[in-house]
């Protein structure tokens, strides 16, 4: 018990210290899941928002698809975006495997296919009570695309956040294909899994610390957008 209690205060006097390490953990777990929730998101909304309004053979099985890769295993996505980058693989030539690069496009993978279905559900609802109102204005799908879009930017909003947080606590695929090289792509998931196997317990609480830091945050930020978003309805 005395170990963990300083392994503790060692970890918060880290946190507080702002430990050169732990920036730099953490400054790059930020800049890969944020990039690829950007991607996420200019991927899979405009898929969302096409199986909301869209009525084509085969809709049903393609929303099917969306939402069973909603569960999709991290280490699969990691194992497919590693055969892809692999120098065996169809895009080895450019070099990304081992890299920040390769992370990010397999967050990207793994977070679009929520953003899909999320959005999807936003929308579809959205449609359907405007739905009239768009035939009596005659307008086209990509207009009636754009009012959706913008009438739920709250809702919406709230769809990306989960796809951050989704995206920022993921370890296994960001493992596989960034291999946790130190000062290269060692981010927060992955390091505190090396440092709890070495028991070097202070850099993992800290990193553990900061990360439950930031989905309350996030946390924080849905709830927030929810509230002004009902205020809005009521106003």
């Amino acid at each position: 018990m005395q170990d963990f209690a300083d392994a503790f205060a060692r970890a918060v006097t880290l946190v507080i210290s702002g430990d050169a390490d732990l920036i730099e953990i953490v400054a790059l777990s930020l800049r890969v899941s944020l990039t690829a929730t950007l991607l996420a998101c200019a991927l899979g909304l405009p898929i969302g928002a096409l199986l909301a309004i869209a009525r084509f053979p085969g809709r049903g099985a393609v929303t099917v698809v969306i939402n069973a890769l909603m569960g999709l295993p991290p280490v699969v996505v990691g194992l497919v975006v590693y055969l892809h980058l692999s120098r065996a693989g169809p895009l080895g030539f450019l070099g990304l495997l081992y890299t920040p690069a390769a992370m990010i496009i397999a967050q990207t993978v793994l977070i679009t296919p929520i953003v899909a279905a999320l959005s999807r559900q936003v929308l579809e609802d959205l449609h359907a009570e405007y739905a009239e109102q768009f035939r009596s204005l005659c307008l086209s799908r990509r207009a009636a695309v754009g009012a959706l879009l913008w009438d739920g930017r709250y809702s919406l909003l709230t769809v990306a956040l989960a796809g951050f947080g989704r995206a920022v606590a993921e370890v296994g695929a960001v493992m596989v294909v960034g291999g946790n090289i130190d000062h290269l792509t060692r981010v927060m998931t992955t390091a505190i899994a090396l440092e709890t196997s070495r028991g070097e317990l202070a850099l993992a609480l800290a990193l553990g610390i900061v990360l439950m830091v930031i989905a309350l945050g996030v946390n924080a930020l849905v709830h927030g957008v929810h509230q002004s978003a009902a205020r809005r309805a009521h106003a």
